[in-house]
């Protein structure tokens, strides 16, 4: 099978021959090319690049591909970010975020979806992408993680508690923001093109607690499927980053727009609790990032080799990758005994 094989035939609901691997990788890639870090976010033809090279070395599936975000709040309602500079840098910062204060949250102006932020940038990514007859990815943070991303996670936490309005205000816009982006790329490539993957790291129990995942988070979840669910696109995938197992309850309860879907989990998450939650969708993840970064290369292949073997029990299919983003400094024979690892033992 090659590369999109079988990622189409998972979506199809059909067996594959082999556990298809997804590196998770956007800085990593970059540099195991020669690029910096930060290109993997201002420059769309080095990232593009970069991802078909790496995947081509260590012989990974190309769907879906991401480019940064496509939409990021602190960047694109008029905040300044920093690009990673330094090997201790591995992805964008906010260095100044749109609004802090009560005034200045309703003050704010929607930003223009077509040149806002990051957005030129991604949407070259997805011209690339449909240059070479891969899916145009549509990468948003949930409505949640990009509110809080707007006037500071810690900000965002202290207003909803004391200020919940000030929550609303910031998500309603933020959800708002999304679909306009999203409507700009379902018009340049059509819907049946466009990949959705969102991400949703600021609603880690680490941060939020369930009932607040429930008041201010889940609502925005139901919104965006039951509005997504109006466009026949390609496929969608969500990553519950960092440890959400008291989210997975109400996640669970969510229409999702289309079936099956993929669901990324983080290494807090088991593989077989994933499953059980989410019957009807293919699993994806989760090795520590950490691990690839700082084990050896027999704890990586060890650890890979374990969760292959639990990931393979999948009703509805299973993709082995990192738990979140590959570390931009993860050693290449980490990488490749990650890789090897699958090769062993990922055959059904």
């Amino acid at each position: 099978m090659g590369y999109n094989d079988r990622i189409e035939a998972l979506f199809r609901g059909e067996k594959v021959d082999r556990v298809p691997i997804h590196g998770n990788s956007t800085g990593f890639s970059n540099r195991n090319c020669g690029f910096t870090i930060a290109s993997a976010y201002n420059d769309p033809e080095k990232a593009f690049n970069a991802s078909l090279w790496t995947a081509e070395q260590y012989d990974w599936e190309l769907i879906p591909q991401m480019f940064g975000h496509t939409i990021l709040g602190g960047w694109d309602f008029g905040g300044d970010v920093k690009f990673p500079e330094s090997e201790y840098q591995g992805a964008l910062s906010i260095s100044r975020f749109p609004a802090t204060t009560e005034e200045e949250v309703l003050s704010l102006q929607m930003p223009d979806p077509r040149s806002a932020g990051g957005i030129p940038a991604a949407l070259e990514f997805s011209r690339l992408q449909r240059q070479h007859g891969l899916p145009a990815t549509f990468f948003p943070r949930s409505a949640f993680c990009m509110a809080a991303n707007i006037c500071g996670t810690q900000q965002f936490c202290k207003w909803m508690l004391k200020k919940p309005h000030l929550c609303d205000h910031l998500l309603r816009m933020a959800i708002e923001h999304t679909f306009n982006v999203f409507q700009y790329w379902v018009e340049t490539f059509g819907a049946e093109n466009v990949y959705v993957w969102m991400s949703s790291p600021s609603e880690s129990n680490q941060i939020i607690s369930p009932k607040q995942f429930e008041r201010f988070a889940l609502p925005y979840h139901v919104e965006f499927h039951q509005r997504l669910n109006r466009f026949p696109i390609r496929g969608f995938g969500l990553h519950i980053c960092g440890e959400q197992n008291l989210n997975l309850p109400y996640l669970a309860t969510i229409d999702l727009c289309t079936h099956p879907s993929i669901i990324s989990i983080g290494h807090e998450v088991a593989i077989a609790t994933a499953a059980q939650y989410f019957p009807d969708d293919i699993i994806f993840g989760n090795i520590n990032p950490a691990l690839i970064q700082t084990g050896t290369p027999q704890q990586v292949y060890e650890e890979t080799t374990r969760i292959v073997e639990e990931g393979k029990k999948v009703p509805a299919g299973f993709i082995f990758s990192p738990g979140c983003e590959l570390p931009p400094m993860s050693a290449p024979f980490n990488v490749f005994q990650m890789t090897k690892a699958v090769h062993d033992h990922g055959w059904y």
